[in-house]
């Protein structure tokens, strides 16, 4: 066996520790449920099936139409995201229904801030990720393979019940990318919908427009991660580009599903005082006022260590251009007990949702409106 050969089993079976070790925390601490991989050792596809958005090519190959990578795969190859597959000339894909991870957390943790504060979201994940983010908080799920993590079959459905017997009104699709899960999110949110539960999705937005607009219709919320405003920077530390993700925070606002958009302020990388005022001025110009903006801080993750963390005065600088340049509701993320985590009227100016962390959250819009003064708050709030 070759040195490449034993780094890479090694990464197998730390990975595959790793991920046994985070779904045992996130399912095990709360007795939802354990971690097994009986079905992948079973022979049966459960997880495997036709996939969506793509084209057959000559010879045998496809071409995956989900994301902006635009994988062409050969009989047996897989895409960036490791968990789309060519299997005999047709595209599946390998995760549906095999969750690595599962949690219940605040709305407020993903942050979503105008969308049903102060409840729970049942949260899941697979493995795969669509691009290779050097400060990725979750990397032992977003950068590995199906086979690296220990999973759990779940069904749509059974989603949907545990969901409820955990007293969620929310399914969040989250901790990696939700778009690799596309063919499950579809049915999982049908069903969710059914049980009067609300699909969301926390996502890095690298999605094809058509795509992004069928998986938005099938959703209430959309979250999106704006990792910087330049392709640079997409280019060089996220394995991307801007120009697809600004399309899709288009084709995503105009399906009329609430979205909120999270910018990760990095010390030297993306703080630029001009990027931020024309990342604003695009939001407000292509999407609206009214979506809000999370700059939260940075701290030291993955492949970034020899970074510091945000300074506050940094986040309060970018909360002031987008309030300069029209945004209504512009946040100020992971620094908790911050003025600028609370919900203030765009009109009156008075404090209409209080938050003191993730878990002590105080609603005063009554009817979508604000309770002093009567102006419409945007976002869900029943």
């Amino acid at each position: 066996m070759t040195d490449r050969e034993i780094r890479s089993m090694q990464r197998r079976e730390f990975l595959r520790k790793t991920g046994q070790g985070l779904c045992l925390f996130a399912l095990g601490e709360l007795g939802l449920m354990g971690c097994s991989d009986t079905y992948c050792q079973s022979g049966k596809n459960y997880y495997t099936r036709p996939a969506k958005m793509w084209k057959r090519l000559e010879g045998g190959d496809v071409l995956c139409q989900l994301c902006p990578n635009g994988c062409r795969l050969g009989n047996g190859d897989r895409g960036v995201c490791r968990v789309r597959q060519n299997i005999k000339g047709e595209l599946h894909t390998l995760v549906y229904s095999r969750i690595a991870a599962a949690h219940v957390d605040p709305v407020e943790k993903k942050p979503m801030f105008h969308f049903l504060p102060g409840e729970t979201a049942y949260s899941i994940a697979t493995a795969g990720c669509n691009l290779s983010c050097q400060f990725c908080q979750n990397w032992q799920l977003s950068q590995a393979a199906p086979e690296d993590l220990d999973a759990t079959r779940i069904t749509p459905d059974d989603l949907s019940r545990r969901a409820r017997s955990a007293g969620s009104k929310v399914i969040a699709f989250t901790y990696n990318e939700p778009t690799v899960q596309y063919e499950y999110i579809l049915d999982a949110a049908a069903s969710a919908r059914r049980h009067g539960i609300r699909p969301i999705i926390i996502s890095n937005g690298y999605i094809m427009p058509l795509a992004g607009r069928t998986l938005a219709k099938s959703l209430d919320g959309v979250k999106i991660d704006l990792k910087a405003f330049t392709n640079r920077f997409y280019s060089s530390i996220c394995g991307g580009r801007l120009k697809p993700v600004l399309e899709n925070l288009v084709a995503v606002h105009a399906t009329g599903t609430w979205l909120e958009i999270v910018v990760l302020v990095i010390p030297t990388l993306n703080d630029d005082p001009a990027e931020i005022r024309k990342m604003a001025a695009w939001v407000r110009k292509n999407l609206s006022a009214d979506v809000p903006m999370h700059f939260t801080r940075f701290h030291a993750m993955y492949r970034i260590r020899n970074l510091p963390p945000t300074p506050v005065s940094t986040l309060e600088r970018c909360r002031t251009i987008a309030k300069e340049e029209g945004i209504r509701y512009p946040y100020i993320g992971n620094v908790s007990g911050h003025r600028w985590e609370n919900t203030f009227c765009h009109n009156c100016n008075r404090m209409i949702i209080e938050r003191s962390g993730y878990f002590n959250v105080r609603n005063h819009v009554r009817g979508g409106a604000c309770p002093f003064c009567g102006a419409r708050i945007p976002g869900v709030w029943v």
